[in-house]
């Protein structure tokens, strides 16, 4: 093995670290525009009485943007932000496609944790931030979609 190989392998190790993750999410500015839609989501979410568990959870399916619960229900929320809806609302973008790779990546979630006994709703909120400085509209779709692909999880 290289030198350049081995170091490339190592970095990847610790940028893949779920202690990086935080570090580095701590470190990076809030400008981001998703970060910020994904935070404004959080606060929305923890005023309606949900229980945020995790958040930007990724397992080699994909990632989870924020995984909560209520109610004895644990609820998947995929987070879409955008500037303006000229191109479409932001809950267009969940695609089959990106539904699939969000039931799969939340079966994974539930087996690491030993969840599988509880019902699964997948929420999607639309975060429209025209202006940083403006409070952004939120729309929450509960029971957004249906578990997608070859494993189903009951609801």
């Amino acid at each position: 093995m290289s030198w350049r190989v081995f170091w490339r392998s190592v970095g990847q190790r610790v940028w893949l670290n779920p202690v990086t993750n935080r570090l580095h999410d701590w470190l990076r500015p809030t400008t981001h525009l998703g970060l910020q839609g994904e935070r404004a989501a959080q606060r929305y979410l923890r005023r309606k009485g949900y229980l945020i568990l995790a958040q930007q959870h990724s397992n080699h399916y994909g990632e989870i943007d924020l995984i909560a619960t209520r109610q004895r229900t644990v609820v998947i929320v995929e987070v879409k932000t955008r500037r303006s809806d000229q191109a479409g609302l932001p809950a267009e973008a969940v695609d089959d496609d990106k539904q699939a790779r969000i039931s799969k990546a939340t079966l994974a979630y539930l087996k690491r944790h030993d969840l599988l006994q509880y019902k699964v709703r997948f929420d999607v909120i639309s975060v429209l931030w025209p202006d940083d400085r403006k409070p952004p509209s939120i729309t929450h779709i509960e029971n957004a979609f249906e578990s997608v692909g070859q494993f189903q999880l009951h609801g």
